[in-house]
């Protein structure tokens, strides 16, 4: 029999089957599964173009439980008019080792970052959190804000960027209904005043918040970019912190903060738990004295999960 031909998902066929996938689910049952060692996360791979032309990085990942592997290539090229990211995924079957789906991976990396910060926050957050605090306001921050409201009975949502009063408008607009209605906050400082999780979702190669800002019992998260060694807190925080990340294996080697703060004595041995651990229930529940910091860099196993969900949303659709 004649192998079928794998589908082939653009940008916008991926984004219409991700309104019918509940990405935090999926998130929780692909981290229970991580936690009791039943996926393969290789370290990512970051490979450069030549005479400086950009680099590509690849995400591969391994689901045994499901029968899928996959890989996600994610190429930075640059060109006469600047730099340009793309991204694709392709998942392969464990039987057959034949191609399953190649897809756009610009909304399928969205959603699974911001369900994968979603189910840290839920695991992580304190019971009681009423604060919520979003700095960014781009479209992974917009998605962070989608997953993380149905979390917790938030009393009080604040939104800060730079540069956020010039489209407090256009901003407005995009947030719809959202309930309760989000602050518009010009200073960092007021924004995170009396928050109880804070959400980093920039594209800063630097610290967005300082000490003065982290307290006892807050969340801060924080996800990558591609600014090199890219850090949201200060490294030297991690010392005070309760700290997390998705993968204790690869995250350290990469994640900008911990990279600068293992120069100062801090050490991957100090990180709590990752999220496989959270999610099995196997990890150290945050020291209520400190506050707690969670660390994604994203994860080919993430990404193979998403592109799983969108193939089996597709094929109920035919």
């Amino acid at each position: 029999m004649t192998q079928p031909s794998p589908a082939w998902l653009d940008a916008t066929a991926v984004l219409d089957r991700m309104r019918r996938v509940d990405a935090v689910a999926a998130m929780r049952e692909l981290f229970e599964a991580h936690g009791r060692g039943r996926v393969t996360q290789p370290p990512q791979v970051l490979t450069l173009l030549p005479d400086n032309r950009g680099d590509f990085i690849t995400y591969s990942g391994i689901l045994p439980e499901d029968g899928v592997f996959g890989v996600k290539v994610s190429p930075y090229v640059v060109t006469p008019s600047g730099g340009k990211v793309t991204a694709t995924t392709v998942l392969m079957s464990l039987e057959t080792g034949q191609p399953l789906l190649f897809c756009d991976s610009l909304a399928l990396t969205t959603e699974r970052t911001a369900a994968t910060t979603a189910l840290a926050v839920d695991l992580l957050a304190q019971s009681n959190a009423a604060d919520l605090t979003l700095i960014g306001s781009g479209p992974v921050a917009l998605a962070h804000l989608r997953h993380v409201v149905p979390l917790r009975p938030w009393r009080r949502i604040r939104i800060h960027s730079r540069n956020i009063s010039a489209k407090k408008g256009v901003f407005k607009l995009r947030l719809g209904e959202l309930r309760p209605a989000p602050e518009i906050v010009d200073d960092c400082s007021l924004a995170v005043a009396d928050a109880d999780v804070v959400l980093l979702c920039t594209s800063s190669g630097i610290p967005v918040l300082s000490m003065d800002h982290i307290r006892p019992g807050m969340l801060v998260t924080s996800i990558s970019t591609n600014v090199a060694q890219a850090h949201e807190v200060p490294p030297d925080a991690l010392a005070r912190m309760n700290v997390y990340c998705d993968d204790r294996s690869t995250t350290p080697l990469i994640a900008g903060e911990m990279l600068l703060a293992s120069k100062n004595g801090w050490s991957r041995d100090d990180i709590r738990g990752d999220l496989g651990e959270l999610a099995s229930g196997k990890a150290q529940a945050p020291s209520p004295d400190r506050a707690s910091f969670f660390r994604s860099m994203g994860l080919g196993i993430e990404d193979v999960k998403m592109a799983l969900e969108i193939l089996r949303v597709s094929s109920h659709a035919f």
